[in-house]
């Protein structure tokens, strides 16, 4: 197989596009059944996120009249991209253990990318209601990426034999430790999971898009192919940014015979965390959030950081 075709099939198919959708597309069903039954409803069949987006790309996709049509259009495309792009990273360091210095770098990028899409689509939509939308999401990306990057930093610290005084920004590297066995460690997970769900615009922190208030928010000008392109994207989302913590966090995923399982288990339990977290908490305002992640994300994540190098410099793994 030639290098070009071969690079043509990680993307598109195994493990790239198709498999990730494929999974994405599972779990967007299990979240949607799980709610269903915690609020005593049947929840929908199998198939259904499958459906929903087959009917969306039957539809006419209507663009606003005063929209600026070509970010309103590239918006979705860009987001589903940066999406893809980092599913590709990540299986590709856990399948063949091949990364590059500063690939975790890249993966923060590419993790903020979808949001920025979804800002800039639908500032370009000239939609007043969108537009209180998009204030919500830009503050929410300014309230959870700082608790993300701290969080990356107790990892780093974690990562680094005491000693060394270059730590590895590779995601092979850092899949061959677990920090979430540590005091600080642990902290940064739960941080990063909360920043994740934010990420994903799961209840506590879907303000951004609450149907109740703001009839779907940033997403409310879009419709056809090209809302179909904004559920492809989340649903890719639902299966990278879960693996982004197990392999910062947890050890990442061994592929190789019954230690795959385990690997397994670890994305199950990130995503029964979601879903517990989904169906137990209320909406919060948007300023309640802010305050979340800037004052106690920030503060504990201060904490796991000082922890972290105390351990270090003292060889205490736990801390």
């Amino acid at each position: 197989m030639s290098t070009g075709l071969h690079y043509l099939v990680w993307v598109l198919v195994f493990p790239g596009f198709l498999f990730t959708l494929a999974l994405g597309l599972a779990v967007s069903w299990l979240v949607r059944k799980v709610s269903a039954l915690v609020q005593w409803r049947m929840g929908p069949p199998l198939a259904q996120p499958l459906v929903d987006i087959m009917k969306l790309l039957g539809k006419e996709a209507l663009i606003p009249e005063e929209a600026h049509l070509g970010v309103f259009v590239l918006a979705p495309v860009v987001g589903l991209s940066g999406v893809l792009l980092l599913a590709v990273m990540l299986w590709r360091s856990l399948v063949s253990e091949t990364a590059f210095v500063g690939d975790v770098i890249v993966a923060l990028y590419l993790m903020v990318l979808p949001s920025l899409a979804l800002i800039l689509g639908s500032s370009a939509s000239a939609s007043p209601h969108a537009a209180m939308g998009t204030s919500r999401e830009m503050k929410l990306v300014l309230s959870y990426e700082l608790p993300l990057a701290l969080a990356l930093v107790v990892v780093l610290i974690k990562a680094v034999p005491a000693g060394d005084p270059a730590p590895s920004l590779s995601l092979a590297a850092l899949a061959r430790h677990a920090p979430v066995l540590s005091l600080s460690g642990l902290l940064a997970f739960l941080a990063s999971l909360l920043s994740l769900q934010a990420k994903l615009g799961f209840i506590p922190f879907d303000m951004a898009e609450s149907e109740t208030e703001l009839a779907g928010g940033v997403l409310m000008e879009y419709s056809g192919v090209l809302l179909a392109l904004w559920k492809v994207m989340q649903a890719l989302m639902l299966v990278a940014l879960p693996l982004f913590l197990v392999v910062v966090f947890m050890g990442g995923i061994d592929l190789s015979g019954w230690s795959m399982l385990w690997g397994v288990a670890k994305l199950v339990l990130v995503w029964v965390l979601m879903i517990l977290i989904k169906n137990t908490n209320p909406r919060v305002r948007i300023d309640q959030a802010m305050r979340f992640f800037w004052v106690y994300c920030g503060t504990g994540l201060g904490i796991a950081v000082v922890l972290a190098m105390i351990g270090r410099q003292y060889g205490v793994p736990w801390l």
